[in-house]
């Protein structure tokens, strides 16, 4: 809510989403593909993680693969199933891209509520 009830913009608000774009212009990591890097680093399987996101493990596996090509460096270390099934952690590089991409939203999301509290108040003067 981005005024008092009964304002002209009390169900008016501000959406922002943030992702990375290589220099091309060619997007590489959005929200969809760090909620599955996300994902897997909690539930160590790629299966896991696409059955969470409700979408294929063809499609999480072609995400992934996408994104890393993009990057240039793996992000995930997968090991084949077996008696005990397969299972994915996440290599250093994408433990670290996780850690600063969660981080930078926590300081996204501070700076754009105080943009917003600021824009707010004037408007709705």
């Amino acid at each position: 809510m981005a005024g008092p009830k009964g304002s002209k913009y009390y169900d008016i608000f501000l959406k922002f989403k943030v992702w990375l774009d290589h220099a091309d212009g060619e997007s590489i990591l959005g929200n969809g593909k760090f909620e599955l890097i996300d994902y897997i680093d909690q539930l160590g399987s790629l299966k896991a993680a696409a059955d969470k996101m409700g979408i294929s493990y063809r499609k999480a596996w072609g995400m992934i693969k996408d994104a890393e090509e993009k990057l240039g460096f793996c992000l995930t270390d997968k090991h084949r199933g077996g008696q005990h099934g397969g299972n994915s952690v996440l290599t250093p590089e994408g433990k670290e891209l996780i850690e600063a991409y969660k981080e930078l939203l926590v300081e996204f999301d501070d700076a754009i509520y105080q943009i917003t509290k600021k824009f707010f108040n004037k408007v709705n003067k």
